[in-house]
């Protein structure tokens, strides 16, 4: 790496709350300062640019200095605004680096401008970033099949924009970050990946001329691409668990490289992942709500201290770990301590891993716990939760539906009692505590039932800030906006310590460019 203090600036577009921006904000490359400088960061959702526009103002300052009037700020002892009014230096250099804007054809002038503008004229840059994601999901593509647009959805298509920015500004090097559904994903019997392959090594503009010959060689993070011959689609894989991140999240990750210039990006280390338990089990024991009714304390136990009712030994006749489950749920109901509040801003300090993530997770000038609340629950999901979490811990595995005592089923038309006819049967899904987590996606935000907490006695799904940690956010990382737009913005996001990796094999090939003209 070179000893150069000068910062490569970054321009980061669909940017979310800023997961990417974050890794390449805090890649040190063996350097006191951080190797890259987000100059512009682009989103449209009001709730994720609030948490982007707040991060930029934090860059502003000298690297892991934040000051203490933003820990006033998580502690809600002052206000964003009051904030904001006592830097007005920063925040108006957060204005100029992180606009509300959507990249979409009515705004190619104005990005084109702020583009320029803001490059000043530097030749060594990277555009990073992936066009939105629902369209390409296999999730997405399930609940859109039938509709009759579904071909035509602009969606589809967003990757051109990012085409475009390309062609008008040919940047040395581009990072293209998508879900892995764009593997089987289809438009008119035309591979939607095949198609963005092609795409990304010769750029046209929007009106379909290619510019000035510009081309692109494409690289993966994870394997060694020997062939420009047909590029197999499946090495742009890139799965984060093989590479420190404590979540199971297979993502498409291209590497460009303008053709003029000689240079080869390394690979990602492999290297092994905490887990579950080592990642959120120091965080504060809180309980789930209920979602109707009274939510006291008595209420919610009282819901859960009917489980015995439910003859769990009787029900689960013939399964060789019955009597070990209702076992476990009846030591649980009778000699543990359930914790009685809902909330918890007690941040726990340093983490007990020995692992990169802790250094990204821990701010030691940290006082406060935010985002670590429950949500709340039917009474009957509560019961669910407690009998999948004990199962788990039983058999070290999720239960099925199949698993399930005939009166913790779902009551939907789709679920048979006689469990003839179960759909989704994996939809109770307990994060276990030794292993890494399942997939943080943005659907977190909907139910909690695929994120389980492993813990029987907090009967929940996972909270914010336990999200957010799998996805290895900074415990400093205030998300802002609702709290489903706050499971939205995680589930969504490139995991930091991924993006960082990632960053350090970016500054590599950008120390390697002799002549970006």
């Amino acid at each position: 790496m070179s000893n150069n203090q000068t910062k490569y600036p970054v321009v980061d577009v669909f940017a979310g709350p800023g997961g990417l921006g974050e890794g390449f904000s805090s890649a040190l490359c063996g350097r006191t300062d951080p190797y890259f400088q987000i100059i512009l960061s682009f989103e449209r959702d009001e709730f994720a640019h609030k948490t982007l526009f707040l991060r930029h103002f934090l860059r502003n300052f000298p690297y892991n200095e934040f000051p203490e009037e933003y820990y006033d700020y998580l502690k809600r002892d002052i206000t964003l605004d009051e904030l904001y009014h006592c830097y007005p230096d920063e925040f108006n250099q957060a204005v100029q680096s992180a606009p509300r804007l959507s990249i979409e054809s009515k705004n190619h002038r104005q990005v084109n401008e702020l583009i320029k503008q803001r490059l000043e004229g530097q030749k060594k840059w990277v555009l990073v970033g992936g066009p939105p994601c629902q369209a390409y999901s296999v999730a997405g593509r399930s609940r859109m099949m039938n509709k009759p647009d579904f071909e035509d959805d602009p969606r589809h298509f967003l990757y051109r924009e990012y085409l475009e920015i390309i062609s008008s500004h040919r940047p040395p090097v581009f990072v293209m970050e998508n879900v892995k559904g764009l593997l089987s994903a289809k438009v008119d019997d035309e591979s939607i990946i095949q198609r963005i392959v092609s795409d990304l090594s010769s750029p046209k503009s929007v009106n379909g001329v290619n510019t000035n010959g510009l081309s692109y060689r494409l690289y993966s993070l994870s394997e060694r691409i020997t062939s420009s011959d047909e590029i197999d689609p499946r090495l742009f894989l890139v799965k984060a668990e093989e590479y420190g991140v404590p979540q199971a999240r297979h993502r498409m990750f291209i590497v460009g490289v303008r053709n003029d210039l000689h240079v080869q990006p390394g690979l990602l280390r492999r290297h092994a992942s905490p887990v579950v338990d080592e990642v959120v089990g120091d965080l504060p024991k809180i309980r789930s709500g209920l979602s109707r009714g009274n939510d006291s304390y008595q209420n919610w136990q009282n819901e859960i201290l009917k489980l015995p009712g439910l003859e769990l030994v009787k029900q689960l006749n013939g399964h060789a770990y019955a009597k070990e489950v209702a076992d476990g749920i009846h030591f649980r109901l009778n000699d543990s301590k359930y914790p009685e509040e809902r909330i918890s801003m007690k941040y726990p300090g340093k983490l007990r891993i020995n692992h990169p993530t802790a250094d990204i997770l821990f701010d030691p000038c940290l006082n406060v716990l935010t985002d670590h609340e429950s949500r709340g629950h039917m009474a009957s999901d509560l019961r669910r939760y407690m009998y999948a979490s004990v199962f788990a811990q039983v058999t070290g595995k999720c239960p099925r539906l199949t698993d399930f005592p005939a009166p913790l089923l779902p009551t939907h038309q789709n679920v048979s009692p006689e469990k003839s006819n179960l759909p989704f049967s994996d939809r109770f899904r307990v994060q276990l505590p030794d292993r890494v987590a399942t997939t943080i996606t943005s659907h977190i935000s909907k139910d909690g039932h695929y994120y389980i907490h492993y813990d029987p006695t907090q009967c929940r799904s996972l909270t914010v800030r336990e999200a957010a940690r799998l996805q290895t956010f900074p415990d400093n990382y205030s998300f802002e906006g609702t709290r489903t737009s706050k499971y939205h913005q995680v589930g969504n996001a490139v995991p930091p310590y991924l993006a960082r990796q990632i960053a350090e094999i970016i500054a590599d090939t950008l120390d390697k460019i002799e002549n970006p003209d």
